[in-house]
């Protein structure tokens, strides 16, 4: 991908071209990464319901605003970010590895649902409340970066563990709040 790139600096919407169907991964987990900082998990998680959208009605690549599609990365940037990356998935692939591709056509629309609701939770108003989603979503990023329907599968399980973890959380708050002022 860095050879066929321009010198200097590149679009956003460029990356994703180039990913195809894995952009759905690389969006997932910069979101994701992002949404671990206390003060923006709000702004992510609701960032989340855009490429979550996209995989409900079907789209095989993400697509971003313009306004972040437009803006532009220095290729040097992203050639060393790449090189950070390349050897943490390439040991992450001695678990992770392409299997069960066709999961992820018929599930599109179900990953879709559980992004988008597993991204409603990051604003849920826990202390640290976004941890458990952000490795949701970092997890689905990952199935999605390395085509694997077995980590999909995980990470499906794993969204329904923690909306039931935040239900659970709001369910009792609710009910302490109902405690504390009868």
């Amino acid at each position: 991908m860095l050879d066929r790139a321009p010198s200097g600096r590149v679009p956003v919407h460029w990356l994703l071209e180039e990913l195809g169907e894995r952009s759905f991964g690389l969006t997932l987990l910069v979101m994701a990464v992002i949404g671990l900082l206390p003060g923006l998990s709000t702004l992510v998680g609701l960032l989340l319901a855009w490429p979550a959208i996209q995989l409900m009605l079907g789209h095989d690549a993400a697509a971003l605003p313009r306004v972040i599609a437009r803006r532009e990365i220095d290729v040097e940037r992203l050639a060393r970010v790449i090189a950070v990356i390349v050897p943490l998935l390439a040991r992450a692939e001695r678990l992770i590895r392409p299997r069960w591709p066709e999961l992820f056509g018929t599930l599109r629309p179900l990953v879709g649902a559980a992004t988008l609701l597993v991204g409603l939770t990051f604003a849920a108003p826990v202390p640290f409340g976004q941890v458990v989603p952000a490795a949701v979503v970092m997890l689905l990023a990952v199935a999605y970066l390395e085509d694997d329907g077995f980590a999909l599968l995980l990470a499906l399980g794993a969204a329904l563990g923690s909306l039931a973890l935040t239900g659970v959380a709001v369910w009792g708050a609710v009910e302490t709040i109902d405690w504390i002022d009868p």
